[in-house]
Parts: structure tokens; sequence; C-alpha cells
């Protein structure tokens, strides 16, 4: 019978016709770790112990043989992790990144200790962010939409799962408003920015798999979203209410202008961990400016 090690090794090396090394490493061991129901650590520390009959690796070739097709890992196990949530994704739903995590927790550290947030999520696909903010403001109400029915029922799901009350809604942003009761404290959105002319450059597990409708716009307007959204915040936010993006980098100065345009104030842009603009906050007075 063969050892942990030599199952992950075996795997490693089928999956580097794809990934890199290091990532292929990295997908074998989560794989068989979420497989066996192990901890990085107990994989480690059983690795050189033959494995024996295991009706849980069953699914192993079928799941190789997805991941050869290039469908991202997160799908093939129907679960990612974020926020130290793990979620239900399908192919529905964007597979939540370090980036939005990086949103999440610039809202909570701007709005915690404030008592009864009203937050407004536009596009929620997995519902990752007002999962992951509920976490950490308790006590907020929040309200989420998206266009897709198919994702609001993940979201569901996930919200299940996580035990939070969040009033889904499915609404194109584009064309409708949100159903609320009072106005927004916080409007929060991670909404498509990814231009057309951009597919050539991405990997083939996101332009394969992921859903389209979450990830472009057309390139003759880039801030299509933004400005909507930005628009709706002018009626949906209270005085002093605030406005959170997940951005482009590379029209993060356009987006600081588009807000200030519209009467919005503290307009900032904040870097990555990699130093690259992707997140945007503004603040809404109440006021249009003449």
């Amino acid at each position: 019978m063969p050892t942990l090690r030599q199952l992950t090794v075996d795997l490693r090396t089928a999956l580097q016709a794809i990934y890199e090394p290091l990532e292929a490493e990295a997908v074998a061991a989560q794989l068989l770790e979420h497989l066996l129901g192990l901890t990085p650590l107990q994989r480690r520390m059983h690795a050189d112990e033959p494995l024996g009959e295991d009706a849980r690796l069953d699914t192993l070739p079928a799941m190789q043989a997805r991941l050869l097709r290039h469908e991202p890992l997160q799908y093939v196990l129907g679960t990612a992790h974020f926020a130290g949530l793990e979620l239900n994704v399908t192919p529905a739903t964007l597979i939540p990144r370090p980036e939005t995590e990086e949103l999440v927790e610039l809202i909570a550290r701007e709005q915690r200790g404030r008592a009864g947030l009203r937050v407004l999520d536009v596009g929620t696909g997995s519902g990752c962010i007002p999962l992951a903010l509920a976490a950490r403001l308790p006590g907020a109400r929040f309200t989420a939409v998206d266009v897709s029915a198919e994702a609001l029922e993940v979201a569901r799901r996930n919200a299940v799962r996580c035990g939070v009350a969040v009033d889904f809604q499915q609404v194109d942003i584009l064309a409708a408003v949100p159903r609320l009761d009072a106005p927004l404290d916080v409007l929060v959105s991670n909404p498509p920015y990814v231009l057309e002319n951009e597919r050539p450059l991405m990997r083939p597990n996101v332009l394969t798999y992921e859903p389209a409708t979450a990830l472009f716009v057309p390139d003759h307007d880039p801030l299509l979203f933004y400005r909507r959204i930005a628009e709706l915040g002018r009626e949906l936010l209270a005085a002093g209410g605030v406005l959170y993006f997940e951005i482009n980098e590379q029209f993060a100065t356009e987006t600081v202008e588009l807000l200030r345009g519209l009467g919005y104030a503290a307009v900032e842009s904040y870097e990555d961990i990699f130093g690259r603009p992707r997140l945007v906050r503004a603040t809404w007075t109440g006021t249009v400016a003449s």
C-alpha cells in the first residue's frame, strides 16, 4: 500500500503538467487533506504511514482528471476558505480572492463598534463579504444582491452554514434598485472590472470556469458598475455613510475622480499587500455639490 507521502508525490507529479511545481505541490496537499479530513500538520505527521484501503480516496482519480482540465481546486472541492470561513462555491460564483479579504478587513476596522449598522453588498456571489463581516460586526443588518439566481442559491446555503441572517435579493443593479427599509451605513461592492481585452491574459482555470458576468466589463466603459453603484449610493446611503469598492488597479485614479465628481468626500484608495491600488472608500456627505 502506498504511503500518504507517495500519494502526494504522485499527484503532484501529475499536476505539474499544468501547474508550476510549488503550486502543484500545494494543490496536491490541499486535495488530499480535504479527502482524508486531515490538517496540514496531521498530513505531515502521518506522511510515511501506509494508507490501506480508504473509501474516501475513491473519488481521487476523477478529481485529478478535473484538475488536469484546468478546473479550479475550489470548484473540485466545492468549498473555498475566506476570512476564516469555509464557504460553498460553484461555477455560478466567483472564487473569493485575498484582495476581497482585505476589503472586509478595511470595513471591519473602520466600522467596528458602531451599533445597528445597515450594510448592502452589491454583486454578492457566494455571500463571502456579508458573511465575513457578520463575524466582525455583530448586530449589523445585511442585505446582499446579485443578478444571478444560481449564485444567490449558493449564498443562501452559505448563510445557513454560517448561521447569519442576510436579506438576499435578485437584482440587476444596472436596471433596478434593491429594496431597503432604511438608509444604509455601508455600501460595499466587488463588481465586474476586468476589461474584455484582458481575456487573453487570463489563466484557463479562470476564463473557462468562473462566471463571465461577474468578471468582465466593456472596454469602452470600465467604470460602468462603479458609476451606477456610486449614483445609487447617493440615494441609499445615510449622511456619513461609507462606500467601499474593490477596483481594477488600472483605474484607481479614475475611480477616485468619479467619486469626488459625484459629491463624495474623504475619497481614498488603498494598496493591497503587493503594493497595488485595489480598494477605494468614500463618505457620502448627504448633499450634492453644486
